[in-house]
């Protein structure tokens, strides 16, 4: 694969525990990103100056913690604004294992945005997010006219145009079906490629009513 100019966004909250094996994980990677932008969104552990002082590394300090939607919102602003044709979106806490990152990029010749498809397998993915994986993934589907394999998967990866052109208003973990409503109305393409599904010992910090009340109100609205 040829050489590849891209940034990484990550929202983090309370993630002391995993953020530097995620920031080893990273660095050690063929392909590294030439700008990691991580949104310390309002934690109270002392999990971010273990990603201080890192190389291509910047912290963002949210006053307060706002949410997944504006912390991606933020990351995004400034992911722009560093003008690299690419942009990744990875979740803090190893959920996505990073050497799929070239994988996701190489497939952005075809498509605007790139998704993990964590549904090819589902043994790991517990009940209640494999129904609720399922259900909005097939209502996005319909929304967008185009095929929607894994809606909630953060493992995506957008050319820089799309982040320039569509702009997410919703503060929590809807603003990721937000996007590719969006995305899809602008006329940019999504894409798919299959990667692990990868869950730990960590609780969700996801609250599954407050999760389904606000896909509705996007998939309603938008």
């Amino acid at each position: 694969m040829k050489k590849v100019i891209y940034s990484i966004v990550t929202p983090a909250r309370n993630e002391e525990k995993i953020i530097k094996t995620t920031i080893e994980s990273v660095i050690n990677q063929t392909i590294k990103p030439n700008k990691w932008v991580i949104l310390n969104d309002g934690s109270t552990d002392d999990l971010y100056n273990s990603a201080r002082n890192r190389q291509n590394v910047k912290i963002i300090d949210l006053d307060k913690n706002f949410g997944k939607g504006k912390a991606l919102s933020i990351g995004f602003e400034e992911a722009v604004k560093l003008n690299f044709d690419n942009i990744v979106t990875l979740d803090a806490d190893l959920q996505h294992d990073p050497k799929f990152i070239p994988v996701l990029l190489q497939a952005l010749n075809d498509y605007d945005i790139v998704i993990g498809n964590r549904l090819k397998n589902l043994t790991d993915m517990p009940l209640q997010r494999r129904i609720s994986n399922k259900l909005t993934s097939y209502f996005l589907s319909k929304k967008t006219g185009q095929e929607i394999l894994d809606s909630q998967c953060g493992f995506r990866a957008y050319r820089l145009e799309v982040l320039r052109k569509v702009k997410t208003n919703y503060t929590g973990y809807e603003a990721e079906s937000e996007i590719l409503i969006k995305a899809a109305k602008s006329g940019f393409k999504i894409g798919f490629v299959d990667i692990p599904t990868i869950y730990g010992t960590e609780k969700s910090k996801m609250k599954p009513g407050q999760a389904i009340i606000g896909f509705l109100k996007v998939l309603l609205s938008e």
